[in-house]
């Protein structure tokens, strides 16, 4: 059976969970509550359409018709389903959209930065507005505030604003506030990130593996970045758009022997070594970077396995934005993490590897447990 798909019923990035008919179908199935919001089903004998997560019982998948908005369904002459009211936003609908209102105006920096002040911009207590937006952003108001300040700072550098004028314009009280988390928030001083980099180098390394291109670059405190692709002058002419003006050094044995391990984690994955990283990113990113690190190789865990994991179980769209904001292949092992449908969710470098890591991981474990020694049993006593 085929579920027939609206025109407008394709998503234009291709990233949503629900992107495509079968997860659709899927989820309308599990009666999922996660895809609400993401997407419309409409029946066809009925002239009905609902959420993905309503309880009545689903239609034959070839009567099915599924939709981006209530816009689209009701164009075509659906009605909304009154047992689930999907034209009527749910508690976490209107939680959501106070969230998303709140990030707006720290964007916008149409408000004062302090909790107080956006909770009372939305008639909350702080204790509330505080829970409420990191149960749904996964970070604190705090937190968010800060990566939204540098943020800001990294644009007014690359705009070619002062160091001084891109400090204040970006919210930072005074300076010395600015300088001490300077290096952690860019990776740099911020003259030297604002000069692209100048003065930093950067040792690097491209070729092949069984994946296709491969790019290994590291400064002096470890691995900064683990890149794969189809062309390595393309990876190379990323890296290098990233800091315009840093030292490129080709690689060295000390990096050669890097690219090595990293290669061989790609090609006998049961062999992995840790490897020194320096990567950088919000508060959030690096939690659940950690969390990627912490899964076994030849296991796989769910978004929503890895939001609990960090104590955010209600951040599985945060947690998959971390994982596709990962800059180090492999070492942050991302592609370990799966949809909750079974399908294998993004990858920032191709869903065909992605497949191939995974199966080649699958295989690695399920040799290791065959060929690892059984014990003994013991002699009965006499």
């Amino acid at each position: 059976m085929t579920c027939v798909v609206a025109p407008d019923s394709i998503c234009s990035d291709g990233q949503d969970d629900h992107s495509t008919e079968t997860r659709r179908l899927a989820a309308v199935r599990a009666r999922d509550v996660a895809a609400d919001g993401t997407f419309v089903y409409a029946v066809q004998t009925t002239g009905v359409y609902g959420r993905p997560s309503c309880a009545a019982r689903p239609a034959r998948a070839e009567n099915m018709r599924f939709y981006e908005t209530n816009a689209s369904a009701e164009r075509d002459g659906y009605r909304a389903c009154k047992r689930c009211r999907p034209n009527a936003l749910g508690k976490a609908d209107r939680n959501a959209a106070i969230v998303k209102q709140a990030c707006d105006l720290i964007a916008a920096g149409e408000t004062s930065l302090s909790l107080d002040a956006l909770a009372q911009a939305f008639g909350m207590s702080p204790f509330h507005f505080h829970r409420l937006f990191k149960a749904t952003m996964g970070l604190t108001p705090k937190a968010y505030v800060a990566a939204e300040r540098a943020r800001r700072m990294r644009d007014g550098l690359n705009a070619g604003a002062t160091v001084t004028a891109a400090i204040y314009e970006a919210g930072y009280g005074s300076s010395s506030r600015f300088y001490e988390g300077a290096h952690s928030r860019l990776g740099m001083s911020a003259t030297t990130y604002r000069n692209g980099g100048a003065g930093v180098t950067i040792r690097f390394g491209v070729g092949t593996c069984s994946l296709g291109a491969l790019l290994v670059a590291a400064t002096d405190r470890g691995i900064c970045a683990i890149a794969l692709g189809d062309d390595p002058d393309a990876l190379l002419v990323s890296l290098q758009q990233r800091f315009s003006k840093a030292i490129f050094v080709g690689a060295d044995t000390a990096l050669e022997h890097l690219v090595a391990t990293v290669v061989g984690a790609i090609e006998c994955p049961a062999q992995t070594q840790n490897l020194p990283l320096d990567v950088r990113g919000t508060a959030f990113q690096e939690r659940v970077w950690q969390a990627l690190q912490a899964i076994p190789v030849g296991r796989t865990r769910t978004y929503a396995d890895i939001a609990a994991a960090i104590g955010q179980p209600s951040a599985t769209r945060a947690v998959a934005n971390a994982c596709g904001a990962n800059p180090a292949a492999v070492a942050i092992p991302c592609h370990r993490v799966v949809r909750t449908d079974g399908g294998l969710g993004g990858y920032r470098w191709g869903i065909a590897r992605k497949q191939r890591l995974l199966s080649r991981e699958a295989v690695g474990d399920a040799a290791a447990r065959v060929l690892q020694p059984r014990r003994k049993p013991k002699a009965p006593k006499t």
